[in-house]
């Protein structure tokens, strides 16, 4: 495991120092390596995880326009906070924190990056707040339409419950396990 993340690391300062960066001031940084920096059409759409709710739209600049995340299962856009309600009463409220997206042409590889700064949801009388930082890390298929993402899990979680009351829930790092997860690009973008 540690090794994966010195990795990832290894990854992520190569095609920075190396590729093309902007940023839209909207909490959004995107990082191209190779092509003329310009992020490749195919990957522009909507991607949509199999499996854990997971989602992301790609503008032609390499932006999220919004990303569908886990927990609640909620759309999100960057830099803007929102409130839902849920189920069994009560509300979730999500605040996105700095995302990324960076993509390597010659390794095919995207690497998407989905900080929640802060979160809370309400189910009935019991509550989950904290907040998270997901990376998603893998090859896009030859023809473009799947991506095989590990996802690599950073979460701070404090429940409130008739049983625990602000309860850190354990997370150890050095024992966070790889969860691979197949997207499938569903639509093109307008």
């Amino acid at each position: 495991m540690k090794r994966f993340i010195l990795l990832l690391v290894y990854i992520i300062l190569i095609v920075a120092t190396n590729g093309c960066r902007s940023s839209a001031g909207n909490g959004i940084e995107v990082i191209i390596d190779g092509g003329n920096g310009q992020f490749p059409d195919f990957l522009v759409g909507t991607w949509k995880a199999e499996e854990g709710g997971w989602g992301f739209v790609f503008e032609p600049d390499g932006q999220i326009s919004s990303a569908t995340v886990s927990i609640g299962r909620v759309k999100l856009q960057p830099g803007r906070k929102i409130a839902v309600p849920m189920q069994m009463g009560g509300k979730g409220v999500y605040k996105p924190g700095q995302w990324s997206v960076q993509y390597s042409y010659q390794q095919r590889e995207l690497i998407v990056e989905i900080t929640i700064d802060h979160f809370r949801v309400e189910l009935g009388d019991d509550v989950i707040e904290g907040s998270t930082r997901d990376f998603f890390v893998g090859p896009v298929s030859t023809d473009g339409k799947s991506w095989w993402a590990d996802r690599l899990s950073f979460p701070e979680y404090v429940v409130n419950t008739d049983k625990f009351h602000n309860y850190k829930l354990p997370f150890d790092p050095t024992d966070n396990p790889r969860e691979s997860i197949l997207f499938q690009k569903v639509t093109e973008s307008k």
